[in-house]
């Protein structure tokens, strides 16, 4: 590319400094910079050595010559098929000073001795999306995903390769690396994506298998949804489903979470192990389950600290205790003093009847100083919860405007009930992810997999789409039933929120109602 007549162009805050402009007339050789630009900012620095006030003029150099270079660089963007790679138009400039504020707009150049030290990285590249031009300091993160991917035969595990993942995420979304697209996407699959809604809503770059690997439970609540007799999968037939769930998230170029559940799953005589090699994947851990003793919870922060540890509370004590068991509601509230002394992010569900409806606000405020988070789900009446009874449509109603308002000065309080984005919409507030991220997330960013080897849709009703013994994950995926429930009910087709909404399935079946022909019984979008 012909700099001729261009020095001016490529360095002009450089050049706006008087300093530096006077040196340049003075002793620049002005044909030989047209030549070789990229020799003006060794120049300066020879006349403006490292620590001296105005050595910063050489770093503003080398940094205003990158972004020229970026911008007339004839290279295209071009993602990988798999996995990711780096932005081919980014450069890197070691500096010695912050230099990085004068490429604010409107930003004016500082007298000798303003500028920051800082010894580190200046990167510099064009956004793959928006073609706009990004001058930022490298931060620890990006480092970290630029060393990686360009490592020939980059050999990672467990924790360091779950954080490498986490950093090319950033760097994927910062438009320094460039990722695969992502295959679950409901626009690639031809799914409703409803009107005017982000479209970081249409596309997972995550992937959550919800692992129940036991019934085995030490409790008996009144709701439970499954009290079958599965016959549990053995230790070699999990590290194989570990495995196999690993080539799917390759495949689908997203990352895998696993949520171990169970009933209790530190029953069960392989978690540990099982936990392990999940960890040794690098995927996104979480636990769903019961209290546990100081021990276990070591022993599982030992092989990789989860993300966070999910507990269920049903309402105040005393109808917390006779749904789930007497004591319950104190081991609940000790075990969550002991997540915080462990520094772990822990999350509390409250299953929604009619019979609790009125102690989720009150239950809301006392956890305000115990848990990160706190949200409810509707009763799914299926199983033992068929004996329980959910609360009117109109209360259900009142109670969403309340529990908003509510939210609006509790930190802890959450939403994951879709139809929050019907009441946001009419507010006038920008939507929510709903309930899994991306509203119904059955069989799209989100499956449950049984004890024995039965997946679902969902787990709070029967929804099964295959088999894991039988098949393996991809399949399943792809299968007429995952595609089925990836749809989602007849009547939500053409709604403006389908995106994060769709309703509850599984709300829908313990109506006695068609998943895929009825929508919600509880939805109100449109005064209906």
């Amino acid at each position: 590319m012909s700099t001729a007549g261009c020095i001016e162009k490529i360095f002009p805050r450089t050049l706006s400094h008087s300093v530096a402009a006077d040196l340049f007339s003075e002793r620049g050789n002005r044909e030989a910079f047209e030549k070789e630009p990229e020799k003006f900012a060794e120049f300066l620095r020879e006349n403006f050595p490292y620590p001296s006030a105005m050595a910063f003029l050489a770093d503003l150099a080398a940094v205003e010559y990158a972004c020229w270079s970026v911008e007339h660089m004839e290279r295209q963007f071009s993602r990988p098929a798999h996995g990711a790679v780096i932005n081919p138009l980014l450069r890197i400039v070691l500096v010695n000073n912050d230099v990085t504020p004068f490429f604010s707009e409107g930003k004016t150049l500082p007298a000798p001795g303003e500028v920051e030290p800082y010894e580190g990285f200046v990167l510099v590249w064009k956004g793959p999306e928006s073609g706009r031009l990004y001058v930022e300091k490298a931060d620890e993160e990006m480092l970290l995903a630029l060393k990686f991917l360009s490592e020939e035969e980059p050999c990672l595990r467990g924790h360091e390769l779950k954080v490498v993942n986490q950093a090319i995420d950033y760097c994927a979304r910062e438009g320094v690396v460039l990722k695969a697209p992502y295959l679950v996407s409901r626009a690639r699959q031809g799914l409703p994506e409803g009107e005017n809604i982000p479209k970081r809503y249409a596309t997972a770059s995550v992937f959550t298998l919800q692992w129940h690997i036991t019934n085995a439970c030490d409790l008996h609540c009144r709701h439970c949804y499954d009290r079958e007799k599965r016959s549990p999968l053995t230790a070699e037939e999990g590290f194989r489903i570990i495995d196999d769930f690993d080539r799917f998230c390759r495949d689908m170029n997203v990352r895998g979470h696993i949520c171990f559940s169970g009933g209790n799953p530190f029953m069960s005589p392989h978690f540990y192990r099982l936990y392990e090699a999940a960890a040794e994947k690098g995927f996104g851990l979480s636990l769903l389950g019961n209290p546990v003793s100081e021990e276990e919870l070591q022993c599982v922060i030992d092989i990789s600290t989860p993300e966070y540890f999910q507990v269920s509370l049903e309402g105040l004590e005393a109808h917390n205790d006779f749904i789930r068991g007497e004591g319950f509601y104190r081991r609940v509230m000790d075990f969550l003093a002991l997540l915080k002394k462990k520094q772990l992010p822990s999350a509390v569900m409250l299953t929604l009847t009619k019979a609790n409806i009125d102690q989720v606000l009150p239950l809301a405020d006392i956890l305000r100083e115990k848990t990160d988070y706190f949200t409810f789900n509707r009763l799914s009446q299926v199983g033992e919860g068929a004996s329980l009874s959910l609360p009117e449509c109109g209360r259900f109603r009142s109670f969403l405007d309340s529990y908003t308002r509510a939210a609006r000065t509790n930190p802890v309080a959450g939403f994951k009930d879709n139809l929050f984005n019907i009441l946001r919409e009419q507010e006038g507030v920008s939507p929510f992810g709903g309930c899994t991220g991306f509203g119904c997330g059955a069989a799209f960013n989100f499956v449950a997999l049984l004890p024995d080897g039965e997946v679902h849709a969902c787990r709070k009703f029967p929804s099964p789409i295959g088999n894991i013994l039988e098949s393996d994950f991809g399949t399943i995926y792809e299968s007429p039933e995952a595609k089925r429930y990836r749809m989602g009910p007849e009547p939500c087709k053409e709604c403006r929120l389908r995106t994060v909404c769709g309703g509850c399935m599984a709300v829908v079946h313990g109506m006695g109602l068609d998943p895929f022909r009825d929508k919600d019984p509880y939805c109100f979008i449109d005064g209906q």
